[in-house]
């Protein structure tokens, strides 16, 4: 597999968005205790494309995505944002790349003891102080009309189902116009018509926004309707990556059975 200096490498910010990498993850590694969980892992995602990252439970997934916005520490290998690599940054201006990524916690992770306009808000409140009290209202009932939830602003995240949960949980993560967003399992725990709906908002949010999309999944039905590429990981490794026909198209016998199983 290529590396990613080989897939792309631009001087500017904006010749990197329009032709190279957003987001470029390389040679990943990551162990907790005698469990490897990523064994040199590299994958790129540009503007307005959406990669489905698959694979059974416990194939470091969700490890990837928290490496990728810096919660978790690599044991070695790099995570590049707009061509910066994220490793050693002070927490400031780690803080600052985090500003232009846009999360959807697995379970939503609302806050309970706030409304559900108030979770939308949280982030204008503490990193756009230069709007003013009417103009964040503003932004947040436009997110949630966008999501369809501009009829439960003043509901709490008790009262409202799960796959209204993952729309306010949206809404949350394009509160700071994001240009990268990142997916936990945005579909799991719902019904076939919640999880639809949820494909269909991401589908439509992307198409709006051109984000460099990544989402971490178990249903294959909503990674093949969601994103452009998939790459299946598999004791690790990247087993595969390619359009889900070409994973279709596959004689490696993990994936056979990995795409009959799911």
């Amino acid at each position: 597999m290529p590396t990613i200096d080989q897939v792309a490498m631009k001087p500017t910010e904006a010749e990197e968005d329009d032709k190279g990498p957003v987001v470029a993850v390389e040679s990943l590694q990551k162990s907790f205790g005698s469990q490897k969980v990523l064994n040199g892992v590299t994958l790129a995602v540009r503007r307005g494309e959406t990669l489905a990252v698959l694979g059974r439970s416990g194939t470091g997934k969700s490890v990837l995505l928290r490496i990728i916005i810096g919660l978790e520490k690599p044991d070695s290998g790099s995570v590049r944002i707009h061509g910066q690599d994220i490793a050693g940054l002070a927490l400031d201006q780690l803080g600052e790349i985090r500003k232009r990524m846009g999360f959807l916690f697995q379970h939503a992770a609302l806050y309970d003891s706030l409304t559900v306009e108030q979770n939308v808000a949280f982030p204008l409140q503490h990193h756009r102080k230069d709007m003013s009290k009417s103009e964040q209202r503003d932004r947040v009932h436009n997110l949630l009309a966008e999501v369809g939830m501009e009829t439960a602003v003043a509901k709490m995240p008790s009262d409202i189902s799960g796959g209204m949960q993952k729309r306010a949980g949206l809404a949350r993560a394009l509160a700071l116009e994001p240009d990268i967003l990142l997916l936990d399992e945005p579909t799991a725990g719902l019904d076939p018509i919640s999880s639809a709906e949820i494909d269909d908002l991401v589908l439509k949010l992307q198409q709006e926004h051109q984000m460099a999309s990544i989402v971490v999944t178990h249903d294959l039905h909503s990674a093949k309707t969601i994103a452009d590429r998939l790459a299946l990981l598999n004791g690790g490794n990247v087993e595969i990556e390619g359009t889900f026909e070409e994973l279709q198209k596959s004689d490696i016998e993990f994936v056979k059975e990995f795409l009959r199983h799911s």
